[in-house]
């Protein structure tokens, strides 16, 4: 392994081993995530902001509660990692949306862009510890 490829890798947060039923679980978990986030989004464009319906809203923190918990098992250290904090700058950009502390269709935009680029970000860059 070259030298760069090694201390890349020296700073990337721990991951514990997964097993394949986790990773299916995990997969399942961020369609539904997926599909609650874009209907909160498209709810925000296409209806009154203030009307986006609860079930999509459920759908979309609670299966990023589940998510987090999930990857949160195998990437020990997704607090200091980069998409640790991807995770908690969206939280605030909707909190901040929902709460009026910022116009809702630029806060849920602005979350959802965020999130999409940090989750295909490439690993080294995704998993790098930032503090």
């Amino acid at each position: 392994m070259a030298k760069d490829t090694k201390e890349c890798e020296n700073r990337l947060g721990r991951t514990a081993n997964r097993p394949i039923w986790g990773l299916w679980f995990s997969i399942g978990i961020r369609a539904i995530h997926q599909v609650g986030a874009a209907m909160v989004l498209a709810a925000i464009f296409l209806i009154d902001g203030s009307q986006v319906p609860s079930l999509y809203l459920y759908l979309a923190g609670g299966s990023g509660v589940v998510l987090c918990i999930a990857e949160g098992a195998r990437h020990r250290q997704m607090h200091r990692e980069f998409s640790g904090m991807i995770t908690v700058l969206k939280c605030v950009l909707l909190g901040f949306a929902f709460h009026g502390f910022v116009n809702p269709a630029f806060g849920v935009t602005c979350a959802f862009l965020i999130a999409s680029v940090g989750a295909h970000a490439p690993r080294h860059v995704r998993h790098r510890l930032l503090y």
